[in-house]
């Protein structure tokens, strides 16, 4: 795979302010480009809250960022073109029905209908059909996924995948895209001693090939740029490779956020919407990216509808299948919107 130029991650004062009061405030973040990113914190300090705001999926209400020189909240849907979804819980879930081949053929064929030029598109049927598979192969190598060695090969549901497995799949479906930012939720979750140390190496692995990694985990690597949400402060990885240092000080910590029921009062604040989140806005340059967007998106390949429908089915992309398995699934990511 072409190792892509990471996107350096900054943020100064950051925060997030939701119906229930702060997901996340006063966090500082500086961690350089291919950086191994881990972002600490108890449950419902506004993990994953903060994982979405740096991604161009949800809109902080405080605060500045970049990714990759793009401002945020400025340059939310340019963000959001440079990043990738990994496993999101309640976000980017698996569909646990479909196989692995079949996820892995949509989501290439989501690439090249959304994300190629027009000259890629033009292209004689067998070119683009080797451009595809040759996209998932490299993704496949990236994350160490033997697809033939699987129970039944490519045939083999998502729910029947291990949780290593299915993290593997995940990543790699949002590798095909070949973005400068990935962002894996969860990354240790249910993970046994064994596995976690797997699921670091492969992590490692990836902001090694030059694509910065932010993850939301609860025991931090050690060599990762680490940012907590109870704090507001970020430190650089213990070892010199990773990141290129952090914001010295301590900042004052926030108050967790309770964790909210589906269906709660919208705020009129123009906050990003369930549709934000995985939507790709156009983005003039002058204003912030606010109105909800529906369709397809390239980063995720996942048909959404308008956020409010209430509907609340997941969206499919490169997941974990384990919706309920996090203190910020989908009810807290979304409910932070204000669009529950």
């Amino acid at each position: 795979m072409d190792s892509p130029h990471g996107a350096a991650v900054r943020a100064e004062g950051f925060g997030l302010e939701g119906p229930r009061g702060w997901a996340f405030r006063t966090v500082d973040v500086e961690a350089g480009p291919g950086s191994l990113v881990a972002i600490e914190g108890p449950s419902g300090s506004g993990r994953t809250c903060l994982l979405l705001a740096l991604t161009g999926r949800m809109k902080p209400t405080e605060g500045h960022a970049e990714v990759g020189g793009l401002r945020l909240p400025r340059k939310m849907a340019a963000v959001r073109r440079i990043s990738a979804l990994g496993p999101v819980p309640g976000v980017s879930d698996l569909d646990p029905a479909l196989t692995v081949a079949e996820h892995l053929r949509e989501r290439a064929l989501m690439q090249r209908r959304f994300d190629g030029s027009l000259r890629a598109l033009l292209r004689p049927p067998g070119e683009r059909a080797a451009a595809a598979r040759a996209r998932i192969e490299e993704a496949l190598a990236s994350v160490g996924l033997d697809v033939d060695a699987l129970p039944k090969g490519g045939r083999t549901a998502v729910r029947d995948l291990e949780r290593l497995e299915a993290l593997r799949l995940s990543v790699a479906l949002a590798l095909i895209g070949r973005p400068r930012l990935l962002a894996v939720d969860d990354a240790d979750l249910k993970l046994s001693e064994a596995d976690r140390a797997q699921a670091w190496g492969l992590l490692r692995g990836i902001a090694a090939e030059g694509t910065t990694v932010l993850m939301v985990c609860s025991e931090a690597p050690k060599d990762a740029v680490v940012v907590r949400t109870d704090t507001g402060a970020s430190r650089p990885a213990a070892a010199g490779k990773t990141g290129d240092g952090a914001a010295e000080g301590t900042a004052p910590g926030i108050e967790a956020v309770p964790a909210a029921k589906a269906g709660g009062a919208a705020e009129a604040e123009p906050v990003a919407s369930a549709a934000e989140a995985a939507g790709d806005a156009p983005d003039t340059g002058t204003e912030p990216d606010t109105t909800p967007d529906t369709g397809t998106h390239p980063d995720t390949g996942t048909t959404e509808e308008t956020a409010g429908t209430g509907s609340g089915a997941p969206v499919r992309d490169g997941g974990t299948g384990q919706t309920n398995e996090t203190e910020e699934g989908a009810a807290d990511a979304l409910a932070e919107t204000g669009r529950a």
